[in-house]
């Protein structure tokens, strides 16, 4: 069985084939027969799990096991306390309510490497980084769930999945799991 993380760059498609020509997982990822653990939008980055053991990417993938994914996300303007609160509590979004998140506001820039197209800028208007956490993976959640709150996403990036960290990967690098992550996963 074969069990890799990935720092998947901004702008990249988390599939292995595009017919229109966009980059893709086979720009990165010379192994056949490895398949995302769920997936990361084109404009989102960082940490994607790649296996070929169909249970393991079922069991973090399927919502019943509420397996935690960690992101470090850019927002527009500074959130306030009812803001981190509403995240905390769960936030009430087309599809329904989010199960709750642990949401904190960082005192500090991350230090994330930088991306290829920068964030838009603008002079009047602040921006604050959030480290969420939630049990769940809908379409577009995390940008949803910030925007729900008045804060809209800039730039979100996934830190950690389970026990799994992106750790010192830089974008478009990915490795092979250690044993220790492995046993985190129970595999």
């Amino acid at each position: 069985m074969k069990y890799l993380k990935f720092f998947k760059p901004f702008d990249v498609l988390t599939q292995f084939t595009d017919e229109a020509g966009r980059a893709t997982l086979k720009d990165y990822i010379p192994l056949p027969g490895v398949y995302s653990v769920g997936r990361l939008d084109r404009d989102s980055e960082g940490l994607l799990l790649l296996t070929d053991d169909g249970r393991l990417a079922h069991r973090l993938t399927d919502p019943r096991f509420e397996h935690p994914k960690t992101y470090l996300v850019q927002v527009e303007r500074i959130p306030d306390e009812p803001a981190l609160e509403a995240l905390r509590r769960g936030v009430t979004l087309k599809d329904g309510r989010t199960r709750p998140a642990r949401a904190e506001l960082l005192d500090e820039d991350p230090g994330l490497p930088e991306r290829p197209v920068p964030i838009r800028f603008r002079k009047n208007v602040p921006t604050a980084w959030i480290r969420l956490e939630i049990r769940e993976g809908r379409n577009r959640q995390v940008r949803r769930m910030t925007a729900a709150v008045g804060f809209p996403t800039l730039r979100l990036v996934r830190v950690a999945m389970g026990p799994v960290e992106l750790g010192d990967l830089a974008p478009g690098a990915w490795t092979e799991l250690t044993r220790e992550e492995r046993a985190s996963l129970k595999v």
